[in-house]
């Protein structure tokens, strides 16, 4: 069964009678409560009588949102939840997030995840030539249109180490990050998410290109000038954008943003700051 506990002093008698123990949780850091919920079964009429205890004793507490993580076993106490008051905030491939603010205040509980991050691989060879593939599926299918390795960043990956492995991925090339060139945001993109695209500048350590056989058609090393010289590339205004800097890097014109490992103050994870030099 779920962490339960018994309620607390401030429940009146009539709600212990009716029920003797409520859902457990942790305090969180905004005066609010998580509660995350075991795979065990749990009966509807059972968990009903503990979430509207547990919602009288958290506004007897002056709790104000409350995280309830249903794990996907338990998706059938999805309801109940819902007609308590709760409503989704973000689902995960074995959870559901449900939430709810208790107070008759503007509810000021973060909003899902709004943004995508995704990466463009621009790597240069001695010979001035670029990575470029062919997509076996998506927007360029059948294009015949040569582009940049790209790829989203997984979940706790940094930008700098997609790039890397985006371009072992599609290619079979080895590569070292060298800097973020630009990034780019859209919005409405991917079930209404907003989008960032990075276009970072790798350095190729090896040079046998292996494509991926699911992913890929073709992948090659091609002249930066017949890259630029594709009509796609010349009609498409971002395409052309990014070229320039591209050109400009390549003539060491420009300076993007190389990372600088830090370490945060709350722990001692490390991350990276990217910056222009200084």
């Amino acid at each position: 069964m779920s962490a339960l506990t018994s309620p607390a002093a401030a429940l009146s008698e009539n709600e212990i009678d009716q029920v003797e123990r409520i859902l457990e949780g942790k305090n969180d850091e905004h005066g609010g409560i998580i509660v995350e919920m075991s795979c065990e079964p749990l009966e509807l009429p059972v968990f009903a009588s503990l979430l509207k205890a547990s919602i009288a004793h958290w506004r007897q507490q002056g709790k104000r949102g409350v995280w309830i993580k249903m794990p996907i076993e338990l998706v059938n106490l999805v309801e109940t939840a819902v007609k308590e008051g709760f409503y989704f905030h973000h689902a995960e491939p074995k959870y559901l997030m449900l939430v709810h603010w208790l107070p008759n205040t503007p509810n000021t509980l973060p909003a899902n995840a709004s943004h995508r991050v995704g990466i463009g691989a621009f790597v240069l060879n001695e010979k001035n030539e670029v990575l470029v593939v062919q997509e076996k599926s998506g927007h360029f299918r059948g294009t015949g249109v040569w582009k940049f390795p790209t790829g989203v960043v997984d979940e706790g990956e940094d930008i700098c180490d997609a790039a890397i492995r985006e371009v072992k991925e599609e290619t079979g090339i080895d590569s070292i990050f060298l800097e973020i060139l630009a990034f780019r945001q859209s919005h409405k993109a991917y079930f209404e998410k907003s989008d960032l695209f990075f276009v970072c500048f790798l350095k190729p350590l090896s040079f046998d290109i292996h494509p991926q056989e699911t992913e890929i058609e073709a992948a090659q090393w091609m002249p930066y000038e017949e890259y630029l010289g594709q009509p796609f590339v010349q009609k498409h205004e971002l395409l052309r954008r990014l070229a320039d800097i591209c050109a400009a890097k390549k003539g060491k014109l420009y300076t993007g943003f190389s990372r600088v490992p830090v370490t945060t103050d709350s722990s001692q994870n490390k991350t990276y700051v990217y910056a222009n030099n200084f």
